[in-house]
């Protein structure tokens, strides 16, 4: 008895030995990732205890006094909410009031597409999330597909579609020499895309360079989509953000509507009403009938299920508060179009400074573009020397934050900018 109550103690130390051999290797071939280029720009911005640095990395937007906003708008429908509703699940699709106002937007207050119910929409966990689950949903239903994606563009929309195993094609978007629009190139691309390609488009102010093409360009565009039986899913992170008129901002939507296509579109509210950290945005749809419509919608709830189940309800809520009562959607109006005003007035401050150290380059490319941010047009190396010696951060591409520009600092930016590019 004792012999064999000895056997069973190796028996069980060894095994136990094994086991905890086994559970020691399972994350051994884990390395770390990594890091963000937009995230890893503020976390080397927050180490550095100098007085003078400066943040142009930050992809939010913050007052002239350097300091994160919360509008008005905001703070009295939070007002409304609080203590009046349960915390119960939303559905799947998520608030229908919130994606009710929020397709009003994108596709205007009398569509007759709303109308007719043609539009399969659900709440998404803002832009990111919205992007995510077409992307999803394309490689589900058209699996042999692949989406073409501008150089550049805001780097997640690569992981994003990466993760969803669509295979990328690029195209041409941004021409290095003018600052502008390659909008030459960009027509050829789109010519000699095969018949039927998914293409994702920025709606307005078009992350990181801040171009978007003209009216007319759009026209060509849209034109040239529907000849090639192309598919035109539009990013529209920045509506009423960028001109400070959401009806402008939505300009390229409408044209593709006007004629003929049936676009998909992610749509935030980060940017243009300060929510970053509530993550409220909608991805919709549109269909050929109101049939085809429930069909679609109710797959992209399927997809979602496993994802998250179903999205947040407080973000929800603030937006349906502001966009279904008049007055709150009047503020929010004069509101978005103040910060929009400011971006545009730290772009022609920008300029102005940079002209008048006497630089021998041109800056107009700074008030040609419009949005968040500016392409510059600096170099990696440039960036660095910023960084290095005047303690002001961006990521490695050149692109400025202008939220992150202030009355205060313009002008330490500016010559910081003049100091590393006059010798280019």
């Amino acid at each position: 008895m004792a012999l064999r109550t000895g056997i069973s103690s190796r028996i069980l130390r060894s095994s136990s030995t094994f086991a905890l051999r086994s559970m020691s290797s399972w994350w051994r071939n884990v390395e770390p990732a990594a890091k963000d280029p937009i995230l890893g720009v503020t976390e080397a911005f927050l180490a550095d205890p100098s007085p003078d640095k400066v943040n142009v990395g930050v992809g939010a937007y913050r007052d002239d006094n350097g300091k994160p906003v919360v509008l008005e708008c905001v703070r009295e429908a939070e007002r409304r909410i609080a203590g009046n509703l349960n915390m119960e699940y939303l559905p799947m699709g998520g608030s229908v009031k919130m994606v009710e106002e929020t397709l009003k937007l994108a596709y205007g207050e009398n569509s007759n597409l709303i109308k007719d119910k043609r539009i399969a929409a659900v709440q998404a966990l803002s832009g990111t999330g919205a992007c995510r689950l077409f992307a999803d949903f394309q490689k589900r239903f058209c699996p042999d597909s692949q989406i073409y994606i501008p150089v550049p563009t805001w780097a997640n929309h690569h992981n994003i579609w990466r993760d969803a195993q669509v295979p990328q094609r690029t195209f041409h978007y941004y021409h290095l020499e003018s600052k502008g629009l390659d909008f030459a190139s960009m027509m050829d691309d789109i010519k000699n895309a095969p018949n039927g390609s998914f293409f994702l488009l920025h709606a307005c102010a078009h992350n990181p360079t801040g171009v978007d093409p003209s009216e007319e360009q759009w026209r060509e565009i849209s034109y040239q989509f529907k000849v090639k039986g192309h598919f035109a899913f539009f990013d529209m992170a920045y509506q009423g953000f960028a001109s400070g008129n959401p009806e402008r901002d939505a300009k390229s939507i409408r044209i593709f509507l006007e004629d003929g296509h049936l676009i998909g579109c992610a749509q935030s509210y980060a940017k243009n009403m300060g929510l970053y950290g509530q993550r409220v945005g909608c991805l919709s749809v549109v269909c050929e009938d109101e049939k085809q419509a429930v069909a679609v919608k109710s797959q992209l709830q399927q997809i979602a299920r496993p994802m998250y189940s179903n999205p947040p309800v407080h973000g929800a809520l603030i937006v349906s508060t502001i966009l279904g009562d008049p007055d709150l959607k009047k503020l929010w109006l004069k509101e978005v179009k103040a910060m929009a005003d400011r971006i545009i007035g730290m772009r022609t401050a920008l300029r102005e400074n940079l002209e008048k150290l006497g630089s021998p380059l041109s800056w107009e490319h700074i008030t040609n573009q419009i949005g968040m941010f500016c392409y510059s047009g600096l170099t990696p190396e440039q960036v660095d020397h910023l960084t290095n010696h005047f303690h002001i951060y961006m990521t490695r591409n050149g692109r400025i934050s202008l939220a992150g520009v202030t009355t205060g600092n313009v002008g330490y930016l500016a010559n910081a900018i003049h100091e590393v590019s006059k010798s280019a």
